[in-house]
């Protein structure tokens, strides 16, 4: 039985100011992306732009290379008006970002926008915390939450023929 192909998912991760938690969701989707076989985009932003250009966080980046994922190359954005129009999935991950981008959102927007802890089973309405201003164990419970998700969301879009499993 042929499986049902539809046009590439694009995903985009959106937290704060994209140096810690959306990073770290881009990285874990991209490499749960990676590990079936799926043909997906994502990237990540900020609904702030004050780190525009910068790396993600240092613990961040520990964080994921510690789980075997490189996130360093990453370079933080502001969410534009043009990405409702351009990804097919924007996940916000807490309420406050999600409230943000319902807020900018054009009227012309194709994009699904949620959030990310909604996907997973039994942590519907919950956030994902923000570890900056904690210490090296909250970005170990952000990439657990994220990696959760990035689960998640790949099977969801398997299972909606969003994407196909490369050949």
């Amino acid at each position: 039985m042929g499986e049902r192909l539809m046009a590439r998912a694009t995903v985009l991760f959106v937290c704060m100011g994209n140096i810690c938690r959306s990073p770290l969701a881009e990285g874990a989707f991209r490499a749960e992306a990676e590990r079936l076989g799926l043909d997906v985009a994502a990237d990540s932003a900020g609904t702030g732009g004050w780190h525009k250009g910068e790396a993600p966080d240092a613990r961040a980046i520990a964080v994921a290379r510690r789980n075997g994922v490189d996130i360093s190359g990453l370079r933080a954005r502001q969410v534009r008006v043009e990405d409702f129009r351009t990804f097919t999935h924007i996940y916000a991950l807490d309420h406050d970002n999600l409230r943000g981008l319902l807020n900018v959102a054009p009227a012309d927007a194709t994009a699904e926008v949620g959030l990310l802890l909604n996907l997973v089973d039994g942590h519907a309405g919950r956030a994902v915390i923000d570890p900056y201003y904690g210490n090296d164990a909250g970005f170990d419970v952000t990439w657990n939450d994220v990696v959760m998700a990035a689960q998640a969301l790949a099977r969801r879009l398997i299972d909606e023929g969003w994407t196909r499993t490369a050949e």
